[in-house]
């Protein structure tokens, strides 16, 4: 993945991806300010940190899908129409989210009034509409032939698991999920109502499952094999390119696991931080395997190198 076979050239950025990045820094200064200021608890945690995590998790994801959408050889229509779908919904599902902080509302199922129920709709419709246009991302990128074989893999392996990790989030919404709150339609926990005892900044529960692990494991793909991508092959010469990119599927194929483990181990009622020894297996099972593919690998690797 160098800078001759990956240009990422300014004018080669997604500009409504790039200003969309922009404005979530600006909110996430703006969020922190509101951290400092403003007492109100919501749901048990700080009324502004929701918006804030969300902020930072735009920046994120804005800023790494303007830099994929270098990586195309070409310019594509229909990849730069998504970006902008992902844009007006990220910005609708964020003026929902500040709003509902500033007025001392839970925006995530709350259909306590007719506004309430509004807003949460247009948040539902919004985030399924951001996964469409993913996927859309995700097939231009998978049919594209991009020449760093290493980079093009960690990218779509990245888009594919980060959808992965949106799904996580479905039994969120599910009728099983509601609380028995009166106009509540849905939870995070399981087990468990939102807003106990939770992990510092993140808020996973830890006397019940949670079901954001295995989503906000399953969302950062999109960050993690692209960068995994990136430090093979800095390693250059001392890996042979059909290495790099076995260790990248044996890489995301354990990235997938975990968060499907994470999900399910939520799903049970089980605290992240307090996993059961079904759990424990299941996670000693994926590590083991990913240690033994992985040595496979590089032994094959080193015996090509002494050839």
């Amino acid at each position: 993945m160098t800078t001759t076979n990956m240009p990422v050239r300014l004018q080669r950025w997604n500009r409504p991806l790039l200003v969309l990045a922009a404005a979530m820094a600006v909110l996430t200064i703006a969020t922190l300010a509101g951290l400092a200021a403003d007492d109100r608890i919501v749901t048990g945690a700080p009324v502004w940190l929701k918006p804030f995590k969300f902020s930072v998790s735009f920046v994120l994801y804005a800023g790494t899908l303007a830099w994929m959408l270098t990586l195309l050889p070409r310019r594509s229509r229909l990849a730069e129409w998504s970006t902008v779908v992902i844009v007006a919904m990220s910005v609708a599902e964020m003026v929902v989210i500040a709003g509902q902080a500033a007025r001392g509302q839970t925006s995530h199922y709350n259909q306590t009034s007719a506004l309430n129920s509004v807003l949460w709709n247009v948040m539902a419709v919004a985030i399924m509409a951001l996964f469409v246009a993913q996927i859309v991302i995700a097939v231009v990128v998978l049919r594209a032939r991009i020449a760093d074989r290493v980079a093009a893999l960690g990218v779509r392996l990245g888009l594919g698991l980060s959808s992965l990790g949106m799904l996580a989030a479905v039994p969120m919404v599910l009728p099983t999920a509601a609380p028995g709150i009166d106009n509540i339609a849905g939870a995070h926990s399981v087990g468990t109502l939102d807003g106990g005892p939770g992990l510092p900044v993140l808020g996973w529960s830890t006397v019940g499952g949670d079901l954001r692990a295995g989503h906000f494991v399953g969302l950062h793909a999109l960050q993690a094999l692209p960068l995994l991508a990136l430090l093979l092959a800095r390693l250059g010469g001392r890996l042979a390119q059909r290495t790099q990119i076995g260790l990248l599927r044996i890489a995301g194929t354990a990235y997938g696991a975990v968060t499907v483990v994470l999900t399910w181990q939520a799903l049970r009622g089980q605290p992240v931080v307090h996993p059961d020894a079904l759990t424990l297996t299941a996670l000693a099972v994926i590590v083991a395997a990913t240690a033994t593919a992985a040595g496979v690998y590089l032994s094959a690797n080193r015996k090509a190198v002494t050839a």
